[in-house]
């Protein structure tokens, strides 16, 4: 254990030599190759982050604008089904109207049908009468002998009428 612990003059001074001249070609032939290899590292590092943020923000860009289309999408979809909506409505009130004047004027025409009916009706019952009176007239004025004849002329008239 000794021999561990012991130190040997010239086998150190060989050791730092060594060692030092280890650092020398390092140095001198190594550390600028590291040193670009460590850079160019830490360029592609930086440039890739710059090159996600970029990414990112162009994303976050393209997303606000593919939810602003579809919010105004929407909106235009909505106005089409109010506009279709309304569309419909007045189709249907049109619809009414023009069914409400068709009724209206079929149910004009038959009143007028009714009313012209029954003028007519009046005028064939006021000739009917009129001859009626005309033949009860002749009969009065031909058979006129006494008032007993009259009453049955009159009785007789009156059952005609009931029966027509």
């Amino acid at each position: 254990m000794d021999k561990l612990i012991s130190l040997n003059p010239g086998l150190l001074i060989w050791t730092i030599f060594n060692f030092l001249i280890f650092l020398f070609l390092i140095l001198k032939f190594g550390l600028k190759p590291m040193m670009n290899a460590l850079k160019a590292r830490e360029d592609a590092i930086s440039n890739n982050l710059k090159s996600a943020q970029e990414a990112s923000e162009k994303a976050q860009i393209l997303l606000n604008e593919s939810q602003a289309k579809l919010q105004e999408t929407a909106k235009e979809v909505n106005n089409l089904i109010s506009k279709g909506r309304e569309q419909a409505n007045e189709i249907i009130n049109n619809a009414k109207i023009e069914a409400e004047k068709l009724r209206q004027e079929r149910l004009d025409n038959a009143v007028r049908e009714i009313k012209t009916a029954q003028d007519n009706a009046f005028v064939q019952l006021k000739n009917q009468i009129a001859d009626m009176v005309i033949q009860a007239t002749e009969k009065v004025l031909e058979e006129k002998l006494n008032e007993e004849k009259d009453m049955e002329l009159i009785k007789k008239s009156v059952e005609k009428l009931s029966k027509n």
